[in-house]
């Protein structure tokens, strides 16, 4: 005799679970998460199985993905989304992975002049507000290989996925239990800080791309707070405690901080 009616449905619409071999191997490389408590680390499992439900990967130029590298780069994207839940990967479906770096074509306007000019950019990630989530498969390898280097070009760009979830990225994701005041006051006069910073000092662990706009800050002092903490709250202890506040503990306290001023 068939269960009731709302077990078949729930069966449609939960996703299949992760393999347990599957899912130790992806633990066993992704430092990140293998430093979770075992409750996160649960978390993390059914959030990522849920990301990799709902999301399409797409490998392009020859880039090649197999279930354990959708699910590393899962597990890294559900990373920040965990203390948001489910509902913080909405509003996109698809997975881009290039093999290395990838070309954009951008567009500027001179507001001086008005004259507009068109040129390739170089990436390792980009977040469409929308749209895909693209990445460097050489980079994500890297990360997981240099955990603790202050840099996760996974972490970065769902930063400004989450940073969209309310509109264009502008530094502010939703906020639930912090301040939006409080949140938009520091991370102003921090940013200014370092916008106020000679271009080629190594006086802060806070990388110069940072001033490319509030929504790169947001999301580089994001990276920060899962590979470097220490380094972070020693140079914006306020910006530290408000990422603690919104993404939860970083995996990484407690690890002794290293070198940075790394180029990106």
């Amino acid at each position: 005799m068939p269960g009731p009616w709302w077990q078949s449905l729930r069966a449609r619409f939960e996703p299949a679970p992760i393999a347990d071999p599957l899912w130790r191997r992806a633990l066993a490389g992704c430092p990140l998460a293998r430093r979770l408590d075992p409750e996160r680390q649960q978390q993390l499992r059914r959030l990522s199985a849920l990301f990799l439900a709902r999301k399409r990967f797409h490998a392009l130029a020859g880039a090649v993905l197999d279930d354990y590298w959708r699910l590393l780069i899962a597990m890294q994207a559900c990373l920040p989304a965990l203390r948001q839940g489910a509902a913080s990967l909405r509003g996109w479906r698809e997975v881009l992975i290039y093999p290395g770096e990838f070309k954009v074509r951008r567009s500027h306007h001179d507001d001086r002049t008005g004259v507009v000019t068109e040129g390739d950019e170089i990436r390792i990630g980009e977040a469409w507000e929308r749209g895909p989530l693209v990445l460097s498969l050489a980079d994500v390898q890297l990360d997981l290989e240099q955990p603790w280097d202050g840099y996760n070009v996974v972490v970065h760009e769902m930063a400004h996925k989450l940073d969209m979830l309310d509109g264009p990225p502008d530094g502010v994701p939703p906020l639930v239990d912090i301040p939006r005041r409080r949140w938009i006051q520091q991370f102003q006069q921090a940013y200014d800080r370092l916008v106020a910073m000679p271009p080629d000092s190594c006086d802060s662990p806070i990388d110069p791309y940072a001033t490319e706009s509030a929504a790169e800050y947001f999301a580089v002092v994001s990276e920060l707070h899962y590979s470097q903490p220490a380094l972070l709250r020693e140079a914006e202890p306020a910006i530290a405690e408000l990422l603690e506040a919104y993404y939860g503990h970083s995996p990484a306290e407690g690890r002794e901080p290293v070198g940075f001023c790394r180029a990106r």
